[in-house]
């Protein structure tokens, strides 16, 4: 006799399913034999430990209750959330990142030049990055073994609130060094928790230098003399200039051996950028010979745009070898630092925006070793 689906009466069903194994079971799979109807799974019992932690499509979940193990509900939890493997990779990476930036041990050194780099941090579009990039080097090359000094030249003395160095007024400051001929060494400061950093903080005061400077005489080398007169020996002097091109400007390229252009990578940045090379040149016959554009940093990458593409590769096809390889992007983390009286090294040494100027410094480290141009202090 056959069935409506033309099968013998006593043929197996196909309807099978397997039995989980217990306690009390035989030590394999059981499948039902004849009829149509389906079997009952069998319950394990409330003292038995499943064999292994697999499941099979057809298995019911682990029961709420005694008869669900802590290993067992282990294993289903672990499917949803991500394993300690992949969660500590990250992590980690970051916390290198950190002990290498911050290097607690001073063991790690980047190349000290065999004479003083004074270079200039010029631009005189704003909000292009200077202050930070001034900031956020010197801070990086003072924990890797060298001697720096920051000279904010800037009225809004931004550069003395991001390394947390007092310029209210009535702070002896880079004022008194240009008008009143004051020592440097006076007004220098040391920065509180990085050894190896000073600062000459900036007032509100130096927004009278401009006119006071016209009938001072020989006004465009103060800075210079100032710095040449130090006593001390400094690896680099960073000079923070205000985004113009004034007579502060002008003293800062007269005192420099080389100028460091931070540029914004969008297309306002590059439309001002040949008047800044024309004034540098004419500082250089007039003025500085020795004066010449040694790096040329890019700042405020976002990646995501096709425009700082298009300013990179115009960047680096006209000026070449001078731009870094390192390139800072954008990072909340920058930006934040300075609301705490820290350059973003200290604030976030995790942080891609740390990382790419600890990569910028090491690369201008190497560079002033593999071509000292530079002076004694």
């Amino acid at each position: 006799m056959a069935d409506d689906a033309g099968r013998p009466v006593n043929a197996p069903s196909d309807r099978t399913a397997p039995v989980r194994r217990n306690s009390g079971g035989p030590s394999r799979f059981e499948t039902p034999v004849g009829g149509n109807v389906p079997p009952v799974p069998q319950q394990p019992h409330p003292g038995a430990v499943p064999d292994s932690m697999s499941v099979t499509p057809d298995t019911p979940g682990p029961a709420a209750g005694g008869g669900a193990t802590d290993q067992t509900a282990a294993a289903y939890v672990s499917r949803e959330t991500p394993t300690r493997e992949e969660d500590d990779p990250p992590l980690a990476m970051e916390a290198m990142r950190a002990v290498q930036i911050l290097n607690p041990s001073g063991e790690v050194t980047m190349p000290r030049p065999e004479r003083t780099r004074v270079m200039c941090v010029a631009n005189q579009k704003g909000g292009v990055g200077k202050t930070t990039t001034t900031v956020n080097l010197a801070v990086a090359l003072a924990l890797h073994g060298n001697r720096v000094l920051v000279v904010d030249l800037d009225p809004q003395g931004n550069a003395s609130t991001g390394l947390n160095v007092p310029h209210h007024t009535g702070v002896p400051d880079v004022y008194d060094c240009l008008i009143n001929s004051v020592p440097l060494e006076d007004v220098a400061q040391e920065v509180e928790g990085i050894p190896n950093l000073w600062c000459v903080p900036a007032t509100i005061d130096l927004a009278g230098a401009e006119i006071e400077l016209v009938s001072v005489v020989a006004r465009e080398s103060r800075l210079a003399r100032a710095i040449a007169a130090y006593p001390g020996h400094f690896d680099y002097v960073f000079i923070d200039c205000p985004p113009s091109l004034g007579l502060l400007t002008v003293n800062a390229l007269v005192a420099a051996l080389e100028v460091l252009i931070p540029i914004q990578c969008e297309y306002y940045a590059l439309e001002g950028l040949n008047q800044l090379i024309n004034n540098i040149n004419l500082v250089r016959q007039h003025l500085n010979p020795k004066l010449e554009v040694s790096t040329i940093l890019l700042t405020m990458y976002d990646r995501r745009t096709r425009l700082a593409d298009a300013v990179e590769q115009d960047v680096r096809n006209h000026f070449g070898d001078k731009v870094l390889q390192a390139v800072i992007p954008r990072n909340v983390r920058v930006s934040e630092a300075p609301s705490y009286g820290q350059s973003v090294m200290t604030y976030d040494p995790g942080s891609r925006g740390a990382t790419s100027y600890f990569e910028a410094a090491q690369e201008i480290a190497e560079r002033g070793v593999k071509e000292p141009v530079s002076r004694n202090a």
